[in-house]
């Protein structure tokens, strides 16, 4: 495998994980405090408990989407271990080693031999990580701009960020 290669399988998840978790939590927040469904905002601002609300829908989003590409990264690394990346044979008695030769047929080997599920393996326990960092990682985001903006009295990146 080339290293240009590797380097991409190992960074390509994150790609549209966190896009995807800026935009949904974007799109989210400017969706309640345009609509104000169930009286969310006050000043237009929301809460703390609905920017975590907010967090962890947009943290499950992004990972349900950019799951799959981090279960083809893992089984990418392990490819090479004893036994690591081994399925069971049709017989169903022995397993056979697999070699993948790039992502894409990391993708097409699964698929075909574990089926389209094996995409997901992990994902419940994952997301319930994921939601929690996300959720705490915003809240902390907006906490520190308030605090620089309060100590700064003046602050230009607070308005531009309105996390």
């Amino acid at each position: 495998m080339l290293q240009s290669e590797l380097i991409l399988s190992f960074s390509f998840p994150q790609i549209p994980y966190v896009g995807l978790n800026f935009a949904v939590y974007e799109s989210l927040k400017d969706y309640l405090i345009k609509s104000n469904p169930f009286d969310l905002v006050e000043n237009s601002e929301l809460s703390v408990t609905t920017r975590l609300a907010c967090g962890a829908a947009a943290g499950t989003v992004g990972q349900t989407v950019a799951y799959p590409l981090d279960v083809i990264r893992r089984r990418m690394q392990m490819v090479g271990w004893n036994h690591a990346a081994s399925v069971l044979t049709g017989d169903g008695r022995g397993k056979v080693p697999l070699e993948y030769t790039g992502m894409i047929d990391a993708f097409r080997k699964t698929v075909q031999h574990e089926g389209f599920g094996a995409l997901y393996k992990g994902l419940v326990p994952n997301s319930v990580k994921v939601i929690l960092h996300l959720m705490l990682m915003i809240c902390s985001i907006k906490i520190v701009l308030t605090f620089s903006c309060l100590k700064k009295k003046a602050c230009i990146s607070y308005h531009h960020f309105r996390i």
